[in-house]
């Protein structure tokens, strides 16, 4: 039985930017993105941002921080409701979450060695300070993609867009839609199903439509 299949029938309301809160009461951090399955959407995993208190940012208040979202694997959600999710892990627990993102250092390119070298030589060719080029990885399987506020939603491949991801909108475990506020063909935010989300990655969500498609939902008289 998948993580999924056992949030079957809970009433869990998964929502981005919602509260995240331990099992003693300590507020770790708000939900930013949720991993799902690219085949069938069914979630997998909660991306959590850690608060500065949480993740001893506050500590240290002049340090900077590489790695800020922990994983929260769906088993560790107790509920999830207008009031935020509580999970049934306490503080230490909750600590020891593994880092979404890892970074590692980028492969060089044509033009990195001659700006490392003009680095080296005290920027004589008028490029700034270098720092390590790093790329974030995030820690999870190939056949899962994230959704998270702010994400552009495209209609079709074509590079028509509909919009960015506002919230996302479960039922007990299942993925019912996305909420988009959309751009140029609404005014308004609107719900797009499930049924209509294609094939994605994490630097987009695609829908299964075409611009005349949407063309002829915003036209529509809306139903009660």
């Amino acid at each position: 039985m998948t993580e999924s299949d056992r949030l079957a029938g809970r009433n869990l309301d998964l929502r981005l930017g919602a509260s995240v809160h331990t099992s003693d009461g300590h507020h770790a951090g708000t939900l930013q993105r949720i991993v799902v399955d690219a085949e069938s959407w069914d979630p997998r995993a909660l991306i959590v941002r850690e608060t500065n208190w949480f993740s001893g940012r506050t500590l240290a208040p002049a340090a900077g921080m590489m790695v800020a979202e922990v994983i929260v694997p769906l088993g560790a959600i107790a509920a999830a409701g207008p009031d935020g999710i509580r999970l049934s892990l306490d503080k230490r627990e909750t600590r020891a979450l593994p880092p979404y993102l890892s970074y590692q250092y980028k492969p060089l390119e044509r033009g990195d060695t001659l700006r490392f070298a003009a680095a080296l030589a005290g920027g004589s060719l008028g490029v700034g300070p270098m720092f390590p080029l790093l790329e974030e990885v995030a820690d999870k399987p190939a056949g899962e993609i994230e959704i998270r506020h702010g994400e552009n939603v495209m209609i079709g491949h074509g590079g028509d867009k509909l919009g960015t991801v506002q919230d996302v909108l479960f039922d007990e475990g299942e993925l019912v839609g996305i909420v988009v506020r959309a751009t140029g063909f609404f005014a308004h935010d609107v719900v797009v199903q499930v049924r209509f989300l294609d094939r994605s990655d994490d630097m987009a969500l695609f829908l299964r439509m075409t611009p005349e498609d949407v063309k002829r939902l915003s036209e529509a008289p809306s139903q009660a």
